[in-house]
């Protein structure tokens, strides 16, 4: 379930209707924000199984005018470090100049029958800022086939510090078009250039 809008009382209420620890994801999405207005937000939450356990997550992504929040809050069973269930909530506070990449896939059914405007299947939200980056490498190769020189490796380096799916299947229609709306946003704040603190 994922809700989208620009005010703190309209993200608070987004936190409490995902019902997943909402006092306890306020406070932190708050805290981060501070005293800042909210360009733009998404609330997303997502729950998948693990063999004989449940497991929820909550990702919550706000836009102010000068930084771009992402806080996310995961639950754990009882282990041997802890004798009762807990919650692990983070945020991270990253400037709108520091991000490198926001990349939207889109899965369309039938695309020869696409009309412009029409929702996509499935959405993936990918956004980059620097702190995680995968390398994927293979060995590189020329064009004889004979040749069996080594030739090193050949590879690409992506951005990869959050990638957020969401489906109409299993999330429903407002959900795509509310992580879109968020990406154009977010689009739109890294294209202005709105942060000076390069």
């Amino acid at each position: 379930m994922a809700k989208t809008g620009t005010t703190t009382q309209g993200l608070r209420a987004a936190i409490e209707r995902s019902g997943y620890y909402p006092a306890l994801v306020a406070e932190a999405v708050e805290a981060a924000i501070g005293g800042e207005t909210i360009g733009s937000y998404l609330v997303h939450q997502e729950t998948t199984f693990d063999a004989n356990e449940v497991r929820r997550h909550v990702t919550v992504l706000v836009l102010t005018d000068t930084r771009f929040i992402v806080s996310h809050t995961d639950e754990q069973a009882a282990d041997s470090t802890s004798p009762t269930p807990y919650a692990t909530t983070s945020t991270e506070s990253v400037k709108i100049g520091r991000i490198s990449s926001v990349v939207v896939s889109r899965v369309v059914a039938n695309p020869e029958k696409y009309v412009p405007g029409s929702l996509p299947r499935e959405v993936v939200l990918t956004i980059g800022w620097g702190a995680v980056a995968r390398i994927d490498l293979e060995p590189a190769a020329c064009g004889d086939p004979n040749c069996e020189a080594d030739h090193g490796y050949t590879g690409s380096s992506t951005a990869d510090d959050l990638s957020l799916r969401v489906s109409e299947a299993g999330d429903g229609p407002d959900t795509v078009r509310q992580t879109l709306a968020f990406a154009q946003a977010l689009s739109e704040a890294t294209a202005a250039g709105t942060d000076t603190g390069r």
